[in-house]
């Protein structure tokens, strides 16, 4: 998992939940304090958005099977940030009224219902979808550690077969090399057989000139 997109999903997160809060609390505001509000929101709209497209960038340089996962997920804070963006919009065209507004601002009840139910819920799944992306990035660890770990194994056993085929080199190598010396024996022996069958030759032939040289004047004289 990129240590990158955990840092963009993360501000994502929680620039979310901030926006979805300021949302809330927009409703009971008006005039200047309402625009100053919502201009405050479109920023942060603006700044997670720009999150998104940078998630998306760096989750399509990673592998295969965790950039998957990763997309899946941007889907949904795409998905969010639309139902966001549709509040902001909803919020905008809403005025409400002001006698009901000073009634809960009276009563003290303006902060215990200064979240509607449905900004509520927009939080409550904001905090299940970082619970379940932070599985997510267990589970896709423990994908990359045991990726990891295989391609070491693999690599050791390849280096281990490398130095084998060498080894075996080396020895075909000391073969080649004894055979030749063989030859070169081998032809020496045949050149002193030869050299040596001539040596006999000549003795021999010396032999019998003198064998005829002694039996000439043996018998002749």
């Amino acid at each position: 998992m990129s240590g990158v997109f955990e840092g963009y999903e993360k501000q994502y997160c929680e620039l979310s939940a901030n926006l979805a809060k300021k949302s809330s609390s927009a409703n009971l505001l008006d005039g200047e304090q309402k625009k100053q509000k919502l201009s405050d929101i479109k920023n942060g709209l603006d700044q997670a958005e720009a999150l998104i497209r940078k998630m998306d960038i760096e989750a399509r340089g990673l592998q295969p099977n965790i950039r998957a996962v990763l997309l899946a997920k941007l889907r949904e804070y795409k998905s969010d940030l639309n139902n966001l963006k549709s509040e902001i919009k909803r919020v905008e065209t809403t005025n409400l009224n002001q006698a009901a507004r000073d009634e809960l601002l009276e009563s003290g009840m303006a902060d215990s219902l200064s979240v509607s139910a449905n900004q509520k819920d927009r939080l409550k799944m904001s905090t299940e979808r970082l619970n379940t992306s932070s599985n997510r990035i267990r589970d896709s660890r423990k994908v990359m550690l045991e990726t990891e770990e295989l391609g070491v194994s693999l690599l050791q056993d390849l280096h281990q077969q490398r130095q084998s085929l060498l080894h075996s080199n080396n020895t075909m190598h000391g073969v080649d090399e004894n055979i030749g010396k063989s030859r070169k024996i081998i032809t020496n022996i045949s050149r002193r057989m030869d050299r040596n069958k001539w040596v006999i030759g000549a003795i021999i032939t010396v032999l019998i000139i003198a064998i005829f040289v002694v039996l000439y004047f043996k018998f002749i004289k």
